[in-house]
């Protein structure tokens, strides 16, 4: 028996927005040495994150509190807010699908950058969506061509990070106020904010929770360095948050997780110690780019952008030069952005592996 699809889904490609260094170590037959190309904190989580969830192994047998009420309220706490508006599950993207799943039916259009971050356009069109995409300015996502794309295809949903993955740079909170206040409608700002915790002073805006025309979405994947068991959150109007109820995988979000995520939000001084350490890594980086001849570009993140100093063919070149050097990083897929590649914060000894591949990766790839 052939199993029938439904049209929509056996129209799309059979691709995922990112693959994974597992899938490419066995593909090559060994391990790399530096894994530095999916944006994951190798500072790690806090102490009191993994003693918490050794303790939760234990009640491994016990589905996870489908209301996830102990960490809402948390959250809540943390953001001033009632745990009415946070809404949590697997990650942002596991948060993103649903919100797509809950607003766009087939055909509706969705506003993005062109090259932005891939598992958004990815539910857009698993869902049927049509996707409307506007071009970067610079290094960044502009805001201004995505509300006139918004204003002009009647969008739904306008997505929008702050601070941006692939190139790192960030808006500061002015813009984004501005930007909300400029929507069209009846169009819903799907604000990314996975990195906000390593961005400046002065990059998150004040929104007041309630606010309906934006959703926040937030993450322990990243500063808080707990991307292997995927947990966000999301803060929205309570009504937008009581439809999730609606489709969500009420046991999304495990047991083990729920522990880890209440621990590391309370070890407040874990990611301050986290974000110090950031900040040298990213000048690290940027050292190791200007020795060599590139050029880091301002990064608000745990990554460093760097322009290689050609088109997207050198690029690739020099990141296929540095994957047979055991070296695990990433590059913008979209021109111009393809310019450059991506290498995310490491500690002492990836960031020595990296640093020593590199020249040889560059003189490989311009001979």
């Amino acid at each position: 028996m052939t199993v029938s699809l439904t049209p929509l889904v056996a129209s799309l490609p059979a691709t995922v927005p990112f693959v994974g260094p597992e899938t490419q170590e066995r593909a090559r037959l060994r391990p790399f040495r530096a894994r530095l190309g999916a944006n994951e904190s190798l500072f790690g989580p806090s102490p009191l994150a993994v003693a918490a969830m050794a303790r939760a192994a234990a009640e491994a047998w016990m589905y996870g509190d489908p209301e996830c009420h102990d960490l809402k309220a948390a959250l809540g706490l943390h953001h001033g807010c009632d745990p009415a508006h946070v809404v949590v599950g697997e990650g942002i993207d596991g948060l993103l699908g649903l919100l797509v799943r809950m607003v766009v039916a087939p055909g509706d259009a969705v506003v993005t950058s062109l090259g932005a971050y891939p598992t958004f356009a990815f539910h857009v069109t698993g869902f049927g969506g049509a996707l409307h995409r506007a071009p970067y300015l610079e290094n960044h996502e502009d805001p201004l061509a995505l509300l006139a794309l918004a204003r002009r295809s009647g969008a739904k949903l306008i997505y929008l990070a702050n601070p941006d993955n692939p190139m790192g740079s960030h808006h500061p909170a002015p813009i984004i106020t501005a930007m909300i206040d400029a929507l069209p409608p009846g169009c819903l700002l799907v604000l990314d904010e996975a990195y906000l915790d390593l961005a400046p002073p002065g990059t998150a805006p004040v929104i007041a929770p309630g606010d309906p025309r934006v959703i926040r979405m937030r993450t322990f994947s990243k500063a808080y360095g707990m991307a292997g068991v995927r947990v966000g959150y999301a803060i929205c109007a309570p009504a937008l948050a009581a439809a999730f109820d609606r489709v969500r995988n009420h046991f999304g979000v495990g047991r083990i997780a729920q522990a880890g995520a209440l621990a590391a939000l309370r070890d407040q001084d874990w990611l301050g110690a986290v974000q110090a350490r950031a900040v040298q890594a990213r000048a690290r980086l940027a050292d190791i780019a200007q020795a060599n001849g590139l050029v880091p570009l301002p990064s608000a993140t745990n990554f460093v952008t760097m322009e290689c100093g050609g088109d997207g063919d050198l690029a690739r070149r020099v990141l296929a030069q540095l994957i047979a050097r055991d070296v695990f990083v990433r590059m913008p897929g979209v021109a111009p952005l393809d310019r450059c590649i991506r290498v995310s914060l490491g500690d002492d000894a990836a960031t020595a592996v990296f640093a020593a591949a590199l020249p040889e990766a560059l003189r490989a790839a311009k001979a």
